[in-house]
């Protein structure tokens, strides 16, 4: 099966059934989701404030509160509560979270990377204030994220809050996000990818964020070791299965469905899980992945339903 841990295995996972392959019913995601997203949007909007010089502070503002699904600071915010925590702790993470993955918008888009036009049904940052101050907004949004979380941060331990700034800067670094686009571009049109440096490219370009959004949400709670290790095993699994399922939409959905141009990838000969296993197999990858995610979670009950529903949503969306 695909190893979310080591990310090198070859083979296809099969998925053993469980009492996690369905969330309760009573469980409502979709109020959850709004809920939180709701919360997150009114704490995003004031984390920002325009001052002089007001161009680049718009620039900001402009992409951070564009919407989008608040993935990541909601599974801060859901880690957090499991495991004993509260929203007000976790906020100013939640926030910097989705800076950081707003400046990576930001730059993903410009033409030196991926060239789009598009982001959440609405022009790229560059398409709006020109390439320079795309530039400089993901860099301000980036180094704020770090000043938020230490500033506004309110009863956490110090060598807590410490331990998720090292593990946001580890996320988003050369050993994350950064290296993982770096193996991404360099490997445009190569026909011959091998699934193990796509992989890679994945876990580090994808999900090292992803896993610092669960990771960091616990660690504020001062969750102990054994929790964060199964947490970290949910984090790998969801991660490599949302990446997949990218791949897939950015085959099978539409622009509106998307809010960003559709068939990226074909146009720059960029291998993907489609190319290597085709739509259907992709899929039943994913949700192999998830349910090995949802495996994790089985020793907290009830109280891991809203990430377990999660875990279902990343392989049932649409956009």
């Amino acid at each position: 099966m695909i190893s979310a841990d080591q990310a090198s295995s070859t083979s296809s996972p099969v998925a053993n059934p469980s009492a996690t392959d369905t969330v309760n019913r009573d469980f409502d995601l979709g109020r959850y989701l709004q809920e939180r997203r709701e919360q997150v949007e009114s704490a995003l909007h004031s984390s920002i404030t325009v001052v002089y010089p007001e161009k680049i502070y718009e620039a900001m503002r402009y992409s951070l509160l564009a919407g989008g699904k608040r993935l990541r600071p909601i599974l801060c915010l859901a880690t957090c509560e499991l495991t004993g925590g509260t929203l007000e702790m976790a906020m100013p993470t939640a926030c910097a979270l989705e800076m950081i993955h707003t400046m990576s918008l930001i730059h993903d888009d410009l033409p030196a990377m991926d060239n789009d036009d598009y982001r959440r049904g609405k022009l790229t940052n560059h398409k709006v204030f020109g390439d320079d101050i795309a530039i400089l907004a993901g860099d301000g949004l980036l180094a704020y994220a770090f000043e938020y979380v230490a500033v506004h941060t309110q009863g956490v331990a110090p060598e807590r809050l410490l331990k998720v700034v090292a593990r946001l800067g580890h996320a988003v670094a050369a050993t994350g996000l950064v290296g993982g686009q770096v193996v991404d571009l360099d490997s445009e049109g190569e026909t011959d990818i091998t699934l193990e440096k796509l992989n890679f490219i994945h876990t580090h370009k994808t999900g090292a964020l992803l896993e610092a959004s669960v990771v960091s949400g616990a660690e504020l709670s001062s969750a102990d070791s054994e929790t964060l290790k199964q947490l970290t095993r949910y984090a790998r699994n969801i991660g490599l299965a949302f990446q997949i399922i990218d791949d897939v939409l950015d085959i099978t959905a539409t622009y509106e469905e998307l809010g960003k141009t559709a068939g990226k990838d074909l146009q720059a000969q960029k291998a993907t899980y489609p190319s290597l296993w085709g739509i259907d197999e992709s899929r039943r990858q994913a949700q192999a992945l998830v349910q090995e995610a949802k495996g994790a979670l089985a020793e907290f009950g009830d109280k891991a339903l809203p990430l377990m529903a999660i875990a279902d949503y990343i392989t049932a969306r649409k956009s």
